[in-house]
């Protein structure tokens, strides 16, 4: 009987799971709300993830957790817990294996390493050098891989793009402008409707039917985007950048980032007297959403010794 796995990624609104393949081929997958942030604590965690885990139990070898924490995935120790701030100085797998008295390996990597991880292996990073993905989600999460090796940094923290500072006299970090939630968010000043009636799909849904309003606001977020692409590619000269995220599913989307990067490319002040600009090449992520899923596994098959690449 094949072995099989069970990939788990906390996020925010949600948690999605699946039960997988060595080989990362899906079988099934689910998803269920997230405990309320702010509204919640730990116990309302392992409880969740608990009726995630109970029902394939008796037949996975192993589970695989993403989460958007600064943590240590070699021994599971979280420093930061992301937006599940009560897990700061925890180490979800051993709770949830003495809580529970789960016997198998249980595994966590940080959801942006997580995303680097999956389009390295099997996805559009796949034999890049170097690389990164930038992951479009509530904030903004990200990955390296540089010469061939996903870089973790010193304090674990690399990739941690949320943080990057975009506006010192406002104090705003890339998180809060970066994301898609900062998207709809815009598109709901713009049409002054209450914001909670919009999600990723129906400011899609306007802007390729060609709602200029949308489409206006979209420019500009793809362009506030294309600035910090820029930056990243200045740093570290990058082969390729993959954008993951759900809406990285959209076309119109990488259509515009391109193009607003292109344009702030061929606008550079210096580039008359220094022709060779740093220009990030983009593609989107092949996996998409499902990216902390699959990379979560290739992490727990690699601690677990069970990877064959």
């Amino acid at each position: 009987m094949d072995t099989k796995y069970l990939a788990i990624d906390l996020g925010g609104t949600e948690i999605k799971s699946a039960l997988m393949t060595k080989d990362g081929e899906i079988l099934e997958k689910h998803k269920t709300p997230s405990p309320k942030l702010g509204e919640s604590d730990q116990q309302d965690l392992l409880d969740t993830l608990k009726d995630v885990i109970d029902p394939y139990y008796s037949q996975i070898s192993g589970v695989a957790l993403s989460f958007p924490g600064i943590l240590d995935s070699d021994t599971g120790h979280s420093f930061t817990g992301g937006s599940f701030y009560y897990l700061a100085g925890m180490n979800l797998p051993k709770m949830l294996q003495e809580k529970f008295n789960y016997d198998i390996p249980i595994t966590v990597e940080n959801d942006g390493k997580s995303a680097v991880l999956a389009e390295f292996w099997k996805g559009s990073l796949r034999g890049v050098e170097n690389g990164a993905a930038i992951c479009l989600g509530t904030a903004v999460g990200g990955g390296l891989i540089l010469n061939g090796k996903i870089y973790k940094g010193n304090t674990f923290s690399a990739g941690e793009l949320s943080f990057l500072l975009t506006n010192p006299k406002e104090m705003e970090f890339w998180g809060q402008t970066g994301g898609s939630k900062y998207l709809i968010t815009e598109v709901a000043k713009k049409l002054e409707i209450d914001v909670n009636d919009l999600n990723g799909y129906k400011v899609f849904d306007m802007a390729n039917a060609g709602n200029e309003d949308v489409l206006a606001v979209l420019d500009e977020y793809t362009k506030s985007l294309a600035y910090q692409l820029y930056n990243i590619q200045t740093l570290l000269d990058l082969d390729l950048l993959a954008i993951g995220g759900g809406i990285s599913r959209q076309p119109l989307l990488i259509e515009y980032l391109r193009k607003n990067i292109q344009e702030f490319c061929d606008s550079h002040p210096i580039k008359p007297y220094m022709p060779l600009i740093p220009t990030p090449k983009i593609v989107a992520c092949e996996f998409f959403n499902q990216s902390n899923l699959i990379g979560a596994l290739y992490h727990h098959l690699k601690l677990t010794d069970k990877g064959d690449n």
